[in-house]
């Protein structure tokens, strides 16, 4: 009982400490590195819990797939962080706001457990013993929640379609394909034959177009 006490206050001391330090870090780098290495001591306590499924998705979608995005976006853009804190003071009654309301649903359901903890004995209850713990999470999701699950993903997917389209966006100095117009091309529009005398060039603007 001594280790497994040691590595929970462990992953808990360095989770606790990273998260702070996302906060407190000035270079967005080093901020997005604290925010990996919290995730991985996460997952070493989802890991102490006998959560094994939770502990490798959160390492192989928030570390390996979110985290890295962020690095990468932050490292490749030319973002000017001292325009984007411009506004910090002026929406911080708002997110003070937002974020109270968060602690207090937080701190309504951590209550409501203590008080009364047979409110969650459905969702909580013993796993079989010839049941892993990953075939458990994926009976109750697809059977019991199967609804609350596809609604879920509906999100998820409208928020990635939402991304895109907002990607795609038009733009006055960025030239774009029509694929309608792409698809509707004919040979005579797609080339151009010309008779050219032997010994003589094309104009440039001949060239040009002959090119196109």
């Amino acid at each position: 009982m001594i280790l497994p006490a040691l590595f929970f206050y462990l992953f808990a001391a360095v989770c606790v400490a990273s998260a702070v330090m996302v906060i407190v870090s000035r270079n967005p780098v080093h901020s997005v590195l604290f925010l990996i290495l919290a995730f991985v001591n996460a997952s070493g306590l989802f890991v102490l819990m006998g959560a094994e499924f939770l502990a490798m998705i959160l390492v192989v979608v928030y570390v390996g797939a979110v985290a890295v995005l962020f690095l990468f976006v932050i490292m490749m853009l030319d973002v000017d962080f001292t325009e984007l804190r411009e506004g910090f003071i002026e929406y911080l009654p708002v997110g003070v706001v937002i974020g109270g309301i968060f602690l207090f649903e937080l701190l309504l359901t951590v209550g409501v457990w203590v008080i009364n903890p047979g409110v969650t004995k459905s969702i909580t209850s013993a796993i079989p013993t010839n049941v892993s713990n990953t075939e458990a999470l994926g009976l109750v999701l697809y059977t019991k929640y199967l609804h609350y699950t596809e609604m879920a993903s509906m999100v998820l997917l409208v928020a990635m379609i939402g991304a895109i389209v907002l990607t795609l966006r038009h733009k006055a100095n960025i030239k774009r394909q029509d694929i309608n117009v792409q698809n509707a091309r004919t040979p005579e529009l797609a080339m151009s034959i010309r008779k050219v005398a032997s010994g003589q060039g094309l104009q440039d603007a001949d060239a040009a177009e002959w090119v196109q």
